[in-house]
């Protein structure tokens, strides 16, 4: 992999093309330390519970050494409780050297947790895509970019967890299917995000009962189409309408963002237009998918997520990162 990607390093320099870094991180409850905000019990500042200034901090620098390791050109992320905690965390960044000049956050709607974008790239224009008025379903976040005079769109998801059923994210789906149809499935999309389901989600729901009440019927596979594009990018044929999932260009092993109860699933997603397949302005550079799985990041076998003390009144370690692993990608703009 490394050499290919020397390689294409090789060709961009010869025909002036650059190449883009995009990545999407579920960082795991951001939330600042302001009050009258809508939070969860343990994430109350000042309390018990032990969400201070201290841990605070200490969860700023452990995600940002996480996104600083990655240097995106642009990342997606999930579970940011605050415009505020947004922008600390971009503070922290920039402090340890990496600077994110644009960013954006749904927050339109006073969700617990919230979906933001840092870009190193001019954001020609960001909008909230509402998938209902209801607070159990998080907005979506579109924002356009234009880069080398080509146009590309990104839209950051958080859909609804498994704690609910596969309806529940189907809404998700078709909000965003919605959006797509409008601005033209031609066009060079990216879904990125955790859309609490699997690649192949269709075929795990089967045994998943408590989930389905679609008919077998998923949002991630069936209302996206991404279930017919399911060989290495390589062998990929055009399918009209379709996105395809860049896990498949992941080796089979390595195919995962998330650890629950010991199994591995790939909760989060890269979704590409056809386009971004045709090697022609916007194109994904092939076999650069990957989770960021970098060895501090685990504990044992398992990952390394942000520690809470077990009991009645949850207490912060100051310890940890994030319960997911982020995922990333590399595109040729021409």
């Amino acid at each position: 992999m490394r050499i290919v990607a020397l390689l294409f390093l090789f060709i961009s320099l010869i025909y002036g093309e650059t190449t883009l870094k995009i990545a999407t991180y579920n960082i795991e409850n951001l939330f600042d330390l302001k009050n009258g905000q809508n939070r969860y019990g343990e994430y109350i500042p000042n309390s018990k519970s032990n969400w201070n200034l201290k841990n605070y901090r200490i969860k700023l620098q452990n995600i940002a050494r996480v996104i600083k390791d990655i240097d995106a050109d642009i990342i997606a992320l999930q579970e940011v409780g605050s415009l505020e905690a947004l922008k600390d965390l971009r503070t922290t960044l920039t402090q340890g050297g990496l600077y994110y000049k644009y960013y954006k956050i749904a927050d339109k709607k006073n969700t617990n947790i919230k979906v933001a974008i840092l870009s190193k790239i001019p954001i020609l224009y960001s909008k909230e895509v509402s998938v209902t008025s209801s607070y159990i379903y998080r907005n979506i976040l579109e924002t356009k970019f234009n880069i080398n005079g080509k146009d590309l769109y990104i839209f950051v998801n958080h859909w609804k967890s498994k704690a609910g059923p596969e309806s529940m994210r189907i809404v998700s789906a078709k909000a965003l299917k919605k959006r797509v149809e409008e601005i033209g499935y031609e066009k060079n999309i990216i879904l990125v995000g955790d859309f609490n389901s699997d690649y192949e989600e269709y075929i795990k729901f089967i045994k998943k009962r408590e989930h389905n009440d679609t008919n077998g019927k998923t949002a991630i596979n069936h209302v996206l189409k991404s279930i017919k594009q399911n060989q290495k990018a390589s062998y990929v044929k055009y399918i009209k309408d379709n996105f395809y999932n860049l896990w498949y260009d992941v080796e089979v092993a390595d195919r995962y963002s998330y650890i629950f109860r010991g199994k591995k699933e790939a909760l989060d997603n890269i979704l590409i237009s056809q386009s971004l397949l045709n090697k022609k302005d916007i194109s994904y550079i092939n076999s650069t998918a990957s989770n960021f799985d970098a060895k501090y990041l685990f504990k044992k076998k398992n990952i390394y997520r942000w520690q809470l003390s077990r009991g009645n009144i949850q207490k912060h370690k100051g310890k940890g990162y994030s319960d997911h692993l982020a995922v990333t990608a590399k595109f040729f703009v021409k």
